[in-house]
């Protein structure tokens, strides 16, 4: 049963610029929720601060606190966000439905995320800004394993306008802030366009008022 928000009891610890922050930031925003981003720095000199590690033993980000419960992992995350607040709902009803949001999740997670954002991303668009040259060995070897977790999101893309049946879901939240990166450099552009389909739901997330509240600096630049 959702229960009454207090006013900024949200608070949630990471990056602006982190995919995974960004995600819960979605569900956060979709739900109507107010919250508090807290910039958390994990990649620094001086490592994870231990403050954050009391809070996630592994050091990542993000991590939700809300009220006296603290949560980590973004697809638990962005669960508790849809189940314990009131507000359009992020999960589909029907089981086959869920289920299916919860493989594209999982695709998500072991298939597309590092090549699209760590393989790609990072390297075309990210490496020059920090000033070192792109490692394209790194950049070839990743582009295979993008189109393929492309074809495969495509496969399952049922909605039509969304990708599931039924309106916006937290499949839609888990893809948009990968595929937004990954469309940002050259190749992921020329790449998306072999997939029409994605790149029609990239625009269209791309408007969502959501998605322009928790644009990056690197969006912006």
């Amino acid at each position: 049963m959702p229960r009454p928000f207090v006013d900024h009891a949200a608070q949630l610890f990471g990056l602006e610029r982190s995919v995974y922050t960004r995600i819960a930031r979605l569900a956060l925003e979709e739900k109507g929720v107010p919250y508090t981003l807290h910039e958390t720095e994990i990649f620094g000199p001086g490592g994870v601060p231990a403050e954050h590690l009391a809070r996630h033993p592994f050091g990542r980000i993000p991590v939700l606190q809300h009220g006296d419960f603290s949560l980590y992992e973004t697809a638990a995350i962005t669960r508790y966000v849809d189940e314990a607040f009131t507000g359009p709902p992020l999960q589909p009803s029907p089981p086959a439905e869920r289920a299916r949001m919860s493989q594209v999740i999982g695709l998500l997670d072991a298939y597309a995320y590092r090549p699209m954002v760590w393989g790609v991303f990072v390297e075309r668009f990210s490496a020059p800004r920090a000033g070192r040259a792109p490692d394209e060995a790194r950049i070839r070897a990743a582009l295979p394993q993008v189109e393929q977790a492309l074809r495969a999101l495509q496969a399952l893309a049922a909605g039509e306008a969304f990708l599931l049946r039924g309106g916006l879901s937290l499949a839609d939240l888990h893809l948009f802030p990968m595929l937004c990166y990954f469309a940002l450099t050259p190749d992921g552009d020329e790449s998306l366009r072999s997939f029409p389909r994605l790149h029609d739901w990239l625009a269209m997330m791309s408007a969502r008022p959501s998605v322009e509240r928790t644009r990056s600096t690197y969006e912006r630049s």
